[in-house]
């Protein structure tokens, strides 16, 4: 596999960040690197991972290395790993941030883009946590961020597809930090609102209407990362970046589901 590095140091601990190559995932990967962890940089677009393996490694100092792989694709996850073991590089965290997002009516939307959600946001994820967290609870310590969405507490009609994808996730993150609490091994969900990224940008190429969100509506992608980086180093459970964001959270949670279904489709219906 290409690979773009300094030198390591056995001192120094690792994380492994999917989805690095923009975004959110981008942003981590510079949180890690400035708290002086080694980097391992996984992405399907190896050119833009070895840009910002460069990067990283000159500002901070840092071992930085490339693992372009498509996870959404069987085996992936587990290739990654045996790549890893290989050259006898543990993961002392795991985030989890690769994932896909398509925006419109269900019925619009193709088969294949909704399996690729599917393959991405779920299978792949799994695979993951999988194929890694293991050889965590083995040596009695780890950190997992799961990179959820804030659309996992409530149904989001026009995002069907991406908001069960992200229920999932939470769900799932929830179930693991219970058991694998006193295991050494943390797992904290990020359910960030809408945040400036590549994603958005490609929705609202797809739906005018996202283009005219108001700004305090879109989170920045730096900010949600400081956040998330905290979150993972303490152990949260959740982090949910802010303040409106938290407000919907509690809401979803405490509001009757047939309400809850009822707003999510009225606000899904002024999108279309």
């Amino acid at each position: 596999m290409p690979k773009k590095s300094t030198s390591t140091s056995s001192f120094r601990p690792t994380a492994l960040i999917t989805g690095a190559s923009s975004g959110i995932g981008e942003a981590l990967a510079g949180c890690f690197a400035a708290a002086k962890h080694d980097v391992v940089l996984v992405a399907r677009s190896e050119g833009k991972l070895k840009t910002l393996a460069e990067n990283l490694a000159g500002k901070y100092g840092v071992a930085v290395s490339v693992q372009p792989s498509d996870l959404s694709k069987p085996g992936a996850a587990a290739q990654l790993l045996a790549t890893l073991s290989g050259k006898h590089r543990g993961v002392d965290v795991l985030v989890n941030c690769a994932g896909v997002l398509e925006q419109g009516a269900f019925t619009s939307i193709d088969h294949a883009a909704h399996q690729a959600i599917i393959d991405l946001n779920i299978s792949g994820l799994t695979a993951m946590l999988s194929a890694f967290v293991p050889g965590m609870v083995q040596r009695g310590s780890g950190r997992v961020l799961n990179v959820a969405s804030v659309a996992a507490f409530q149904p989001v009609p026009t995002l069907a597809s991406y908001a069960a994808s992200k229920a999932y996730v939470l769900s799932l993150s929830e179930s693991l930090a219970e058991e694998l609490r006193g295991t050494g091994v943390t797992v904290t969900t990020l359910c960030p609102g809408i945040t400036a990224t590549n994603m958005l940008t490609q929705a609202a190429g797809a739906n005018d209407k996202l283009g005219q969100l108001p700004g305090f509506l879109v989170g920045e992608v730096q900010d949600v990362a400081d956040m998330a980086f905290a979150a993972t180093m303490k152990g949260d459970a959740i982090c949910v970046p802010g303040v409106i964001n938290q407000a919907a959270m509690i809401a979803s949670r405490g509001t009757p589901k047939w309400l809850v279904r009822r707003i999510g489709g009225l606000l899904g219906r002024k999108a279309l």
